[in-house]
């Protein structure tokens, strides 16, 4: 043995050579100074390296490594947003849901009561993350709904980089748990393209679902861009589920880079529809909403007064004539509403309760102190997506599909739970943003855009527990986290020169309640609904309301108001008729505003929208009139798989079989709250049509399918040619007809929020109760299935053909 390579018997140390030590000592260099980084140019330039002449590594001294680190001092930060909660719902903002995580940080911190948002989920995500309006991000309206306007066609530019990748490019780790809902809709696939998607939008790690909504208790996830199965346990919640995940990465980039900032986006889908919590939070609230909807909205406004949460001289603003009077509802619709508050109540504090869990860890590992926590209590005003007395399908109402309260009555039991995809009445939304008018969507209101928001920085801010009331948006928050981080906000990222923010930092209103606002004029609109922002002063029209589904009147035709919010927080005293020049003023400015971050032009449509021809959006599909998917193709969302609503169509699978009593789903489109299936059960074939969970049509074959090869067909042929049209089902085996029915009526726009088609299994919920969840994969083998939805008796060859046709017959023309 070599001696360098042997034992001092006497000190039991090992003897070590002496090339390594040398290489160990080179590698000890010093770092490229931060100071010298120019960090307005991202990714930060890497210096050109000197020339060395020397040979001999032992006589060269290696220049300084160039590395990128955060400002000496940055902090972390931890951006909280919760989804569809109003203004008047938390405990910290004199609401009745019990939020004691947010109740402890806005004693520590500042309160917001002056903070706004878009009034919709999407927009806000955008110009939260991006410092700039929702339309100059082209987010007008929530992805599903993107149009050819700009402004609106759901595609981040280039030059509109997010918050995500400034940080991440200055040295920041980087991540996203929850909900994202930012990217285009027919992007959501294994074909991307991935540049919009969380991992290629400055997060290293994104858990979360991409879409607008989820099922709680079966969510559609993604790990980064890979679709993961949830387990079927009846103990799992997604909600607890991503806090696990935001606090095993903390924990992670904190043991391993103790010195590296991270940034972590956590926007739970809560209290969005569906709500979804235990029972046992559920119960906390047993009671507590029996007073009704009028009430709660008074017993608010008295709290949030005697709290200081809103001014002494706010008043209370009307309910509007479009919702009922609590009086007006009958017993059992009263018995049905108090259950849908109290589960949604429990929903808020559950979530608050995970909330927690991300601060005791941060307390845990010791950085509580330098980390801007930011908690943002919703994304617009309480939603009134429910409609008058509910849902207890909610993608019914997107549907434009309300419920009567005779038609959900029977599901009151188990509301809340797995069986249920629930939401509540519009009144107790409109109580959720006391003091405020109106609701969610509507952004010329504040009912629709307020929302609290609740700053804890210990090491920053010393004016503990106080309220701050300058005009501040969502807009805002990106300015304020670069400023905290020591940041300049870059001229140019991977590229491309940048569009400056929207928003101005919040940060010189820590240390001065007084402070002149820095944000003075500020744009809202959506479907339709508008204002303006300036000075102290509000102009608003609202055009359209969610729950009412009638033809708008004209934009020209809209009526104005005008506030001074300076002296009439809650909106309560229009001076339209008192001042009509400030109002003209107004209405000017709001144009100006509009034109330059591509508003115009105005469209409120709302459900029409989801088809991706009439909106006039990328459509995956093109004009392809036949899509045939494999084995293992799970999870394809409606904007990446051929729609067959409204329309004849048909689906044919070979397959192989290896006895006769295969079981398991051929391919699925949904769950359990809509959609359609073609399985095997017994070794029948069958098809169930699944109408919102509340109407099934199954049809199946009397005799079950011996081993070997098949060809297995079912075939709609539409009653007419309109939406949510019924008509007539069959069933074919190797040619041969088996089974027929009729289907009453069918899903018109839009079967989930998150739930795809899949080959060879039902995902998620199941789309039939003949099969379990998270066992109903096929025992056959499918050779290729393919879905058809050219008109009865022309396939998509002979469409080909009959085009070839003519485009001849036009060339001979010519």
């Amino acid at each position: 043995m070599p001696d360098h390579c042997k034992w001092d018997s006497g000190s039991m140390r090992s003897v070590r050579p002496a090339l390594p030590v040398l290489i160990f000592f080179a590698m000890a260099v010093p770092v490229w100074s931060q100071d010298a980084l120019d960090r307005k140019v991202l990714p930060i330039p890497e210096p050109q390296s000197p020339v060395i002449t020397e040979l001999d590594a032992r006589n060269a001294k290696a220049p300084p490594l160039f590395k990128v680190t955060a400002p000496n001092g940055a902090p972390n930060v931890v951006i909280v947003l919760l989804d569809d909660m109003g203004f008047g719902q938390s405990s910290a903002f004199g609401g009745p849901i019990h939020m004691p995580t947010l109740d402890m940080l806005a004693a520590g911190g500042l309160r917001y009561n002056n903070f706004h948002t878009t009034a919709l989920c999407s927009p806000t995500r955008n110009a939260l993350l991006t410092g700039r309006n929702h339309h100059v991000a082209n987010a007008g309206a929530i992805t599903e709904l993107a149009t050819s306007f700009p402004g609106n066609t759901g595609i981040r530019p280039l030059s509109v980089a997010p918050l995500a990748e400034m940080l991440r490019l200055n040295g920041y780790s980087t991540a996203a748990f929850g909900k994202y809902h930012e990217t285009p809709a027919w992007e959501v696939s294994v074909s991307g393209p991935f540049d919009r998607w969380p991992t290629h939008s400055g997060f290293d790690k994104f858990y979360g679902f991409i879409g607008g909504e989820t099922n709680q208790w079966a969510p559609a996830i993604f790990d980064g861009t890979t679709r993961v199965e949830p387990p079927h346990d009846p103990h799992y919640h997604f909600t607890v589920d991503m806090t696990n995940q935001a606090i095993n990465w903390m924990q992670a980039q904190h043991a391993l880079t103790p010195d590296k900032p991270f940034f972590v986006y956590f926007a739970p889908g809560a209290v969005h529809g569906p709500h979804h919590v235990f029972k046992e939070y559920i119960d906390r609230y047993k009671g507590k909403f029996d007073q009704g909807w009028d009430k709660l909205s008074e017993e608010t406004y008295a709290r949030q007064k005697q709290m200081g949460v809103i001014p002494a001289n706010a008043d209370l603003t009307l309910r509007p004539k479009q919702i009922p009077s609590w009086d007006s509802q009958t017993p059992d619709e009263k018995k049905l509403e108090t259950r849908q508050m109290e589960t949604f109540a429990g929903f808020g504090e559950h979530t608050d309760e995970q909330i927690g869990r991300l601060v005791d860890t941060l307390n845990e590992m010791g950085v509580m102190d330098n980390t801007v926590f930011i908690y943002i209590v919703g994304d617009n005003g309480a939603s009134a997506e429910g409609g008058p007395s509910g849902a207890y399908n909610e993608v019914m109402a997107l549907n434009g599909i309300l419920q009567d309260a005779a038609s959900i009555l029977p599901h009151l039991d188990e509301w809340g739970g797995p069986s249920t995809f629930p939401h509540y009445a519009i009144g107790w939304a409109w109580a959720g943003d006391t003091p405020f008018q109106w609701t969610k969507q509507i952004a010329s209101h504040y009912g629709g855009t307020t929302n609290g928001m609740v700053i804890h920085w210990p090491r920053r801010i010393k004016d503990k527990g106080e309220f701050r009331s300058q005009f501040t948006y969502v807009t805002d928050i990106a300015p304020t986290v670069l400023e905290a981080a020591g940041l300049p906000f870059p001229k140019s990222v991977n590229g491309t020169v940048q569009q400056p923010f929207d928003g101005t930092s919040m940060i010189y209103s820590f240390d001065n309640p007084k402070a002149k606002e820095t944000h003075t004029t500020q744009y809202f609109e959506m479907f339709g609904n508008r204002g303006i922002y300036h000075d102290g002063w509000i102009a608003a029209t609202r055009h359209s309301i969610p729950w009412i589904q009638v033809q708008n009147p004209p934009l020209t035709e809209d009526v104005w108001e005008l506030y001074h919010t300076a002296d009439d927080f809650s909106e309560a005293h229009d001076l339209a008729a008192k001042d009509p020049a400030k109002l003209k003023e107004m209405q000017d400015r709001f144009m100006k505003e509009a034109i330059r971050n591509h508003v115009l032009p105005i469209d409120d449509r709302r459900s029409e929208r989801f088809n991706p021809a009439l909106a006039g959006r990328p459509d995956l599909m093109g004009n392809r009139t036949e899509l045939t998917v494999y084995p293992g193709m799970v999870g394809m969302m409606e904007n990446a798989f051929i729609n067959v609503k409204n329309r004849h169509y048909t689906v044919t699978a070979p397959v192989e079989l290896r006895d006769a009593n295969t079981n398991g789903v051929i391919i699925s489109q949904g769950g359990r709250f809509g959609g359609w299936t073609l399985y095997m059960k017994d070794g029948k074939v069958h098809h169930e049509y699944n109408f919102f969970g509340v109407e099934r049509t199954n049809i199946g074959d009397t005799a079950p399918l011996s081993a070997g090869k098949h060809v297995i067909k079912y075939e709609f042929v539409p009653d007419a040619a309109r939406p949510g049209t019924g008509g007539k089902c069959a069933l074919f085996v190797d040619g041969k007809q088996v089974a027929q029915g009729h289907i009453p009526k069918t899903v018109p726009f839009i079967f989930s929020g998150d739930e795809g088609a899949d080959v060879g299994l039902d995902a998620e919920t199941a789309v039939s109760d003949d099969y379990k969840e998270g066992d109903n994969a096929f025992t056959g083998t499918i050779t290729k299935v393919t879905v058809d939805v050219s008109p009865p008796g022309l396939s998509a060859a002979d469409q080909k053909a009959v085009a070839d046709a003519e485009d001849s017959a036009l060339l001979d023309e010519d």
